[in-house]
């Protein structure tokens, strides 16, 4: 079965995020086709990006840099639950993204963005960051506009509407990331040693 990791991209104090990636993740644990689990970047103690090295050889020097390549290289692909702050991703996934580059490659991702214009501007950042590191986006996302799904800006009330769109976008995710198994495993242990 592949494992794919639903990733809280903010860390803000009050996030509406923490409740969002929750409803994901109760969505995707109904589910049969893939086993999920819940990957929240408050919890991974990852300072500002701090390694000396590229990730592109592999030459960690921090316990919390392998910890986090031990995480991500485990998973077959990833729901990014992303937030929108100045049109662009948080700069913690940011920094978290930054630290690894084989880790991510081959792998699928499906968006899951929020904010006064649904985070349609971090979506579309997320999809550029993604096409560099190899890792190919589902076409389908879904989008939350704070003034319109979010009581006060601040509790999210999720929908049969949104639920269906979500298993859409994980639908997607679960097929790529299977489908991308064997160019995963066609990798030769040199390229990510």
């Amino acid at each position: 079965m592949i494992n794919i990791g639903i990733i809280l991209g903010s860390t803000r104090p009050n996030r509406v995020g923490r409740q969002v990636a929750d409803w994901v993740a109760a969505t995707a644990s109904a589910r049969t086709g893939a086993h999920y689990s819940l990957i929240d970047l408050a919890d991974q103690n990852l300072p500002h990006l701090d390694e000396p090295n590229s990730p592109l050889f592999r030459q960690y020097q921090h316990d919390h840099t392998w910890q986090w390549s031990k995480i991500i290289d485990r998973l077959d692909g990833f729901v990014f639950v992303t937030a929108e702050y100045n049109h662009g991703i948080p700069g913690a996934l940011k920094d978290a993204i930054d630290y690894l580059f084989h880790e991510w490659g081959n792998k699928a991702a499906g968006l899951v963005s929020y904010g006064i214009a649904g985070g349609n501007g971090a979506a579309f950042q997320l999809r550029q960051i993604c096409g560099q590191l190899g890792v190919a986006d589902v076409s389908r996302q879904v989008a939350l506009n704070l003034r319109f799904e979010f009581e006060n800006y601040s509790v999210f009330h999720p929908t049969e509407a949104h639920t269906g769109e979500l298993n859409l976008v994980l639908d997607q995710v679960e097929a790529w990331s299977t489908a991308l198994t064997p160019l995963r495993a066609s990798v030769a242990p040199s390229q990510v040693a």
